[in-house]
């Protein structure tokens, strides 16, 4: 048998429950619910897909300028693993090679690179991004489309290259007899003058797939100037 007490008690914590979901239940115009605290409670509620884009769309047009800045400096680094049955391809330069570089598209690590380093002087997002390697649109594709795409970027916010430092990695096969070529072809890409333009070519010295002849890997420093 139940005491007296607790009878009381659970009656009156169900009555009190009772109270809270009816009141809970109630619109805006119910005098136990305000108005402030029935529209938090809707804001809580997740938004939908097409709801996000508006958000994110108003987000971005109501963000502050970006300020004008006389020079931007950007870094890029790329990698690609090296296989048989493959062109190696460097700044837009086909190099013979008893191996290539493993890519969705031409695995042009040199191009790869510099598109990144323009791209983080902007403050943008990086060629993975912008070309993603799961779009069958850029299978194959020549890397210079992707520079040109960086470029045009570049100059449609006012910027010009102000010099370009690269420096590829690779074990074999020896760059030196391409580097004057490879920077020709990249200026004419670049729209950019040879004494703004720096091409360098280092070994791994034997060290891990760098240094194996299993991967070629490539560095770039860029400065765009403020036209």
């Amino acid at each position: 048998m139940q005491h007296p007490v607790s009878a009381t008690r659970s009656s009156g914590a169900a009555t009190t429950a009772a109270r809270a979901l009816k009141a809970t239940s109630r619109g805006p115009t119910s005098p136990r619910c305000s108005r402030a605290a029935f529209q938090h409670q809707q804001q809580r509620r997740p938004a939908r897909g097409s709801a996000l884009r508006v958000a994110a769309a108003a987000a971005v047009s109501a963000a502050p300028e970006a300020p004008t800045l006389p020079f931007r400096v950007g870094h890029g680094w790329d990698l690609h693993r090296l296989e048989e049955g493959y062109p190696l391809i460097v700044g837009g330069v086909q190099i013979p090679h008893t191996v290539g570089c493993v890519a969705h598209s031409d695995g042009d690590v040199l191009l790869h690179t510099v598109v990144d380093a323009i791209l983080g002087a902007l403050c943008l997002p990086d060629i993975g991004q912008l070309f993603p390697d799961n779009d069958p649109k850029w299978k194959g594709a020549r890397s210079d489309v992707f520079l040109k795409e960086a470029v045009r970027l570049m100059q449609e916010r006012g910027y010009a290259i102000g010099n370009i430092d690269c420096t590829i990695i690779a074990e074999r096969p020896k760059m030196s007899p391409h580097k004057e070529t490879i920077r020709d072809n990249l200026c004419q890409l670049l729209g950019a003058h040879p004494s703004v333009v720096n091409i360098k070519a280092k070994t791994h010295e034997k060290v891990d797939s760098l240094g194996e002849n299993r991967s070629i890997a490539c560095h770039a420093v860029v400065m765009l100037l403020r036209q």
